[in-house]
């Protein structure tokens, strides 16, 4: 039974409720397929269990869900808070587009409001203090500023398990790799000798990092939603789904788009994610997260499993026993020098 968000590692929290799936505050089903997904309170993105009997939980979450009278339902999405306080959301059967523009409209919206909160409290607070204390005061904490920003810049963002290590392996401070917050912007999505696969780079100064293949899609789907942290509003993620839409399958979209030349104003180079429109940088993010699912909901549900206990012990392992991005040591083992 695992407890950590596979996307942000942070816990997914329990419930007293389901007893044969203890875990999560807000569970979403489908009775029909037999599908369960935690939804992480933290970032809100969806995680779908590797439970091969997860029947009796999504049962559970039925029977829950009609008993519960605080609920609300379209005709395809329900609603409903259970009196312990669990969330349930019952999926019906929207189409595609429409289950997939609820699912990210949810939390790239929350990310959305998150950042607009933050902002509105942060500025008051920085202008109070700012007008209140005297101005050589002032003068003389422009260097601790600047040194919170170089320090804030060089603090962990993400950590990754690379280095093609086969299913079951265990994770280590050898094989998770931590990036920089100054380190996302850089990353570039480049076109493979073997599609649908696709390379992804990560740059730190003149050293780059590349990664292939599962490495690839693991490294990605983890700072995408880094570079998404400002949400987005519901006509950007129908836009985002609409492009996916239009090339029938999440692969054939991250292929079209690691062959598009997004280049950076400062070096020329292509491939920049931060280059792209937003919505095709939600389209990203989405895609990325659905390949994941549909590969698991095709009978590779051991990744499913092993993306769960890598979460786990990700999030166990320090940041100061990993291999930092900045380090030459992580750029022999994952890259080469610019």
């Amino acid at each position: 039974m695992w407890h950590t968000c596979l996307f942000c590692k942070k816990p997914l929290g329990s419930n007293e409720v389901v007893e044969s799936f203890p875990v999560g505050r807000r569970l979403a089903f489908d009775a029909a397929k037999g599908r369960l997904w935690v939804v992480c309170r933290s970032c809100r993105r969806w995680n779908l269990t590797p439970l091969e009997e997860r029947w009796e939980a999504v049962e559970t979450c039925e029977k829950l869900f009609r008993d519960t009278r605080l609920r609300t339902s379209s005709e395809n999405i329900g609603l409903a808070r259970h009196s312990e306080g669990l969330e349930l959301v019952r999926i019906g059967r929207p189409l595609r587009p429409e289950f997939a523009a609820w699912r990210y409209g949810d939390q790239l919206g929350e990310r959305r409001r998150r950042q607009i909160v933050g902002l509105a409290t942060g500025g008051p607070i920085g202008a109070a203090i700012y007008y209140s204390i005297p101005p050589l005061v002032t003068l003389a904490a422009v260097p601790l500023g600047l040194g919170f920003f170089f320090w804030a810049m060089r603090s962990t963002a993400a950590k990754v398990r690379v280095g093609h290590a086969s299913a079951g392996t265990v994770v280590t401070p050898d094989n998770v790799a931590r990036f920089r917050v100054a380190d996302i912007g850089t990353i570039r999505i480049l076109p493979h000798d073997r599609q649908p696969h696709f390379r992804v780079e990560v740059c730190h100064g003149k050293r780059t990092a590349s990664f292939e293949q599962d490495d690839a899609r693991r490294v990605a789907g983890t700072i995408l939603p880094l570079l998404n942290q400002w949400g987005a509003t519901r006509a950007m993620v129908e836009t985002a789904v609409s492009e996916i839409e239009s090339h029938r399958h999440p692969n054939r979209f991250l292929a079209k788009v690691a062959h598009e030349k997004h280049s950076d104003a400062w070096d020329g180079r292509v491939g920049y994610v931060k280059s792209m429109p937003k919505p095709t940088r939600l389209a990203l993010e989405m895609a990325l997260h659905e390949e994941q699912e549909r590969r698991a909901l095709e009978g590779e549900l051991w990744l499913l499993e092993q993306a769960w206990k890598e979460a786990e012990e990700i999030a166990a392992i320090s940041d100061d026993l990993l291999l930092p991005a900045r380090t030459d040591a992580f750029f022999d083992r994952h890259g080469e020098r610019g």
